[in-house]
């Protein structure tokens, strides 16, 4: 599978990034599309016993107490960036969040697009929930047209954000914790983010490309309802056909672990954007960048998302990654998210109770059947 990263595309200016390691004698670790619950067993026994040790199951939701259930689960992204100030707020990829309504679709879409212009975002540009999980509902979007069918895809009353897309096509997953007692944060891993993409040979369906390849063929299922419609057409010999948009794993793009590249000067960068995030003590940054000499020197960083509570040390799933070392990984982040609500429940914060845990739980669910699947 060649190098997305390498090449430019009509969206994106793209540098030299994190270089992408080709090892045909494994693509995928043997734990690496595990159904959640598999993956969660231990978590879950863990939660358990740390629950009876501190006297309360939802301890984790206070691990950063400005935000509802600690952004755990049914918590909408605008929540979390509106409370950014300052630098945090400057490195955020503009964005503006919508409600749909009875209007019809083509009415909401130019006035979205109309308000999203006096914001300084033009098409084309990303439109995805508010409330969303591991990359559902992310859509490119080029004209009026699309951003209609995205948004006839919800009910009246689902909030959905736009957003500017990014300068650059390189991405890293960078895991964030905050000690609140000595107020210092640092980054703990890094994770870079690859889109996967087929190289047409004039001759072989898109199907068959995909089915040859050795990743991509043992994730036939990620791509096919997306790429059903031109499952049979065969690309031009040289086209690169990219099978997904939104880095996110559970959509098949590939991750590696970038430990390696993580620099004090990046450090520092991370750690001065999260100070200007009151009150946020867990997450993960989703981050744009040039190339990998100013990602190291921490410049040209384009946040797209801060995940919260729910968001993953994403090394783990790395094809390389032992499944002793992915569990590891795992118990530490729970373990870590109780220790931070035992803090800001001695301070005074209060643990939510089961029923808002399950309202939210129910909001999140509820909208995963409007996502659409398709880009």
């Amino acid at each position: 599978m060649e190098n997305l990263l390498v090449k430019k595309n009509e969206n994106f200016l793209v540098g030299g990034a994190i270089p992408m390691d080709e090892d045909t004698k494994r693509s995928l670790s043997f734990f690496e599309f595990w159904p959640g619950w598999a993956m969660y067993i231990p978590v879950g026994l863990q939660w358990i016993a740390l629950s009876l040790r501190h006297g309360s199951v939802t301890l984790p939701f206070l691990a950063n107490p400005n935000l509802t259930l600690s952004g755990m689960v049914g918590v909408p992204k605008s929540e979390l960036m509106v409370q950014a100030t300052g630098l945090c707020k400057a490195k955020i990829l503009p964005w503006a969040q919508f409600d749909t309504t009875q209007e019809t679709a083509q009415e909401q879409a130019e006035k979205w697009i109309k308000a999203c212009a006096k914001e300084e975002i033009h098409l084309p540009f990303v439109c995805k929930p508010d409330i969303g999980c591991r990359g559902f509902g992310v859509k490119l979007v080029k004209d009026a047209e699309k951003l209609a069918k995205v948004i006839e895809a919800y009910p009246a009353g689902t909030s959905l954000m736009c957003q500017k897309l990014a300068s650059w096509e390189p991405e890293v997953g960078v895991f964030y914790v905050k000690d609140p007692v000595s107020g210092k944060g640092d980054v703990v891993s890094m994770t870079s983010k690859f889109l996967p993409r087929v190289t047409g040979d004039g001759q072989s369906t898109l199907g068959e490309l995909i089915e040859n390849d050795a990743r991509a063929g043992q994730l036939r299922h990620q791509y096919y309802e997306r790429h059903k419609g031109m499952w049979n057409s065969i690309p031009e010999a040289g086209k690169n056909v990219q099978l997904v948009f939104a880095a996110s794993h559970s959509k098949g793009s590939i991750f590696r672990n970038a430990g390696e590249y993580i620099t004090p000067e990046l450090k520092q960068a991370v750690v001065d954007i999260m100070d200007d995030l009151p009150e946020f003590y867990y997450g993960r940054l989703d981050i744009k960048y040039a190339d990998l000499e100013s990602l190291q020197k921490g410049e040209t960083l384009e946040i797209v998302e801060i995940n919260a509570a729910s968001s993953e040390s994403t090394q783990i799933w790395d094809r390389d990654t032992k499944y002793s070392e992915a569990v590891k990984t795992l118990l530490w982040q729970y373990r870590t998210l109780f220790s931070l609500g035992a803090f800001h429940r001695k301070n005074g914060k209060k643990t939510p109770g089961i029923k808002k845990f399950l309202q939210h739980w129910r909001i999140e669910r509820n909208l995963g059947q409007y996502y659409p699947f398709t880009d």
